[in-house]
């Protein structure tokens, strides 16, 4: 389930195979990061299926006259034309010693040509299929635990789960955070309560569902409280982040799923996805669109980029609270 992948060379073409959001992206950051250790200069071009243009691939992954490396990452190569498919099927044959190329495909019949052809072709293959048993889940959550270092009891990871839910990005966010927050080699049970019983009124999730809802006023106050009393401001913009997508895997999905079909499809429990349903309410491709970009704006100044990044998360609050608009 989990990836484990050494930061050494990478493979000159690699397959991310599966659908689950979180393992995927970290799947091709590893190869992005072998790539630019091996060689700092390494350029990145990271690009999304349905826009690859026929030719493009050609051009990004011609030989450079000074001999610099690159790295050309496609997600959602699903979406990909049939020309480009071919195109890098026959590419996969012959890579190029100067080029690194990362693919990420859900799984699935669409684009099955490209998966087909980039394997036989000799790809690596990375499997990154969705997290649905709780035991996935509390593995997941001691291996978060295990890469910073440290250990989590049996009993405290299920308090964790229990606490906090199932999606992989809420559990990542806040196992980053309590990891932060406590002290001991191995966290207790008695921390997660300490660590939720301090945060109970306030959390990132309260308030991304007062902005996503349109509540303003309580989104804003909600979110200097949480700053005000030791959340993460990166607690806070994963929480954002997670409402967000929720929205769009909800909106997104197949009209003739219902009941348990589409809590599997989804992998979001029930009751969660009838409370995103609910928040779908007012929302329309494009202000979602723009929500995201300034969800993902106020990641980058969180994580460095500006100096307030309180200041970032009022504003994403904002641009999401106006986002609601149906269109």
């Amino acid at each position: 389930m989990l990836l484990d992948m050494a930061a050494s060379d990478p493979a000159p073409v690699t397959l991310v195979l599966g659908d689950e959001e979180l393992l995927a992206e970290r799947a091709v950051s590893v190869v992005v990061a072998a790539a630019r250790a091996a060689d700092p200069g390494t350029e990145v071009h990271d690009l999304v299926g349905g826009k690859v243009g026929s030719g493009e691939l050609t051009q990004l992954t011609s030989p450079s006259l000074f001999g610099d490396r690159s790295v050309v990452v496609i997600r959602s190569a699903q979406d990909l034309s049939k020309e480009v498919i071919a195109e890098l099927v026959a590419y996969a044959k012959q890579p190029s010693d100067d080029t690194v190329l990362v693919l990420t495909h859900p799984g699935g019949v669409k684009g099955k040509a490209l998966v087909d052809g980039v394997k036989k072709a000799g790809a690596a293959v990375v499997t990154v299929n969705k997290v649905t048993k709780p035991a996935e889940r509390l593995d997941f959550i001691k291996q978060e635990i295990k890469r910073a270092g440290r250990n989590i009891s049996a009993d405290a990871a299920q308090a964790l789960l229990d606490a906090v839910g199932n999606d992989l990005r809420e559990l990542a966010a806040v196992c980053n955070q309590l990891v932060f927050d406590t002290q001991d080699k191995t966290i207790s049970l008695e921390a997660v309560a300490r660590y939720h019983k301090g945060r109970a009124e306030v959390t990132g999730f309260t308030v991304a569902d007062a902005a996503i809802e349109g509540r303003l006023a309580e989104a804003l106050e909600q979110l200097r409280w949480a700053l005000g009393t030791g959340v993460a401001p990166v607690l806070l913009v994963s929480a954002l982040a997670g409402g967000l997508r929720s929205l769009a895997k909800v909106g997104g999905a197949p009209r003739n799923l219902r009941g348990g079909q589409l809590a599997s499809h989804l992998g979001m429990p029930p009751w969660k996805i009838d409370r995103v349903k609910r928040q779908l309410n007012g929302w329309g491709p494009e202000g979602l669109s723009r929500a995201m970009q300034a969800v993902a704006d106020a990641d980058e100044q969180v994580k460095g980029g500006g100096a307030d990044p309180g200041y970032a998360l009022e504003h994403a609050v904002q641009v999401i609270v106006a986002s609601r608009t149906g269109r």
